[in-house]
């Protein structure tokens, strides 16, 4: 099943109200002007409550024992926040890799939290054991296409915030944000999709043609080490694929120091990772329209970024 505008409508229609309409921020790098998505300042630290709150909210109903999500992090704490929200259960997976931030957050937003694994894809398979015990609902990170139609909404906010826009730069983990993306911009808006070098489930799944599976190894992989591309997103990027881009881990540190030293943010290595293909000139930003780049999250330890 495939996600288009339609779909982000209504998404934004049965959200309203629950998430934030983030700001934007025009900065100058290199000569050339961009604006920055502060996606980092939605509700919990990152975008994932748009697809979260989708998801659970069209829901057709919600089991006795509540919801069940895997996540390096963002995704609970999302699923934790509109759990606690609607008064629902949650139990969140989380591998070893999830920073210690991120897992005693989602614990303090009243989710239950269970280690299933050295990275995201074992808790995903301990998870999918566990709500098949229980009979939970599974709330997958980024492969359903309530949650990618969430995450598009907010693409159709950037089309209200930036009318000059011409391209837009998204970090890419299991594609649930850039396809929410190109769910709403089809081909009126060109995507670029940047990715960890160590991580990068989409630009082998374009070459490919089709998801495979790849060897995670990055400073991002706690929000961004999707091991392939989800079959939804795919679904959806592959009708209109996105520019795919590679930043080493030295680039993302360095715009993670970038965006403390020159707005005083504190931005996660994944967050940070979009930003990174601009700072370090695997892309030159338009000369014809407005550049957005896209910073999705702030779950970090301030003192690895600050200090």
């Amino acid at each position: 099943m495939t996600v288009g505008p339609d779909d982000v409508h209504r998404a934004a229609d049965r959200i309203e109200g629950r998430v934030r309409r983030t700001p934007v921020i025009e900065v100058v790098v290199g000569g050339h002007r961009i604006v920055l998505k502060l996606e980092l300042l939605q509700h919990t630290g990152s975008f994932k409550p748009r697809g979260a709150f989708n998801r659970i909210l069209g829901a057709e109903s919600i089991p006795p024992a509540g919801i069940i999500a895997a996540s390096g992090g963002n995704h609970g704490l999302a699923t934790a926040y509109v759990a606690g929200e609607l008064g629902i259960n949650a139990e969140v997976f989380v591998p070893e890799v999830s920073p210690r931030v991120k897992v005693e957050a989602i614990q303090a937003l009243g989710a239950t939290v269970v280690v299933g694994g050295a990275l995201y894809h074992d808790a995903l398979v301990a998870s999918q054991q566990r709500a098949a015990e229980t009979g939970a609902l599974q709330i997958h990170a980024y492969n359903h296409p309530l949650t990618v139609a969430g995450q598009g909404t907010m693409a159709a906010e950037i089309s209200d915030q930036v009318l000059d826009a011409a391209e837009i730069l998204i970090a890419v983990g299991g594609g649930g944000l850039v396809s929410g993306a190109v769910a709403w911009f089809s081909d009126r808006l060109p995507v670029l999709a940047v990715e960890p070098s160590g991580s990068p489930a989409l630009h082998q799944a374009l070459s490919a043609g089709r998801p495979i599976d790849v060897e995670i190894d990055s400073i991002a992989s706690d929000s961004l080490g999707a091991r392939s591309i989800g079959d939804v997103p795919w679904s959806v990027l592959v009708e209109h694929p996105p520019t795919p881009l590679l930043v080493s881990d030295s680039a993302i540190v360095a715009a993670q120091r970038w965006l403390w030293a020159n707005l005083k943010l504190v931005v996660e290595p994944g967050g940070a990772t979009a930003f990174a293909a601009v700072l370090d000139g695997s892309h030159t930003p338009s000369e014809t329209g407005t550049t957005v780049v896209v910073v999705c999250g702030a779950n970090t330890d301030p003192s690895l970024v600050v200090g």
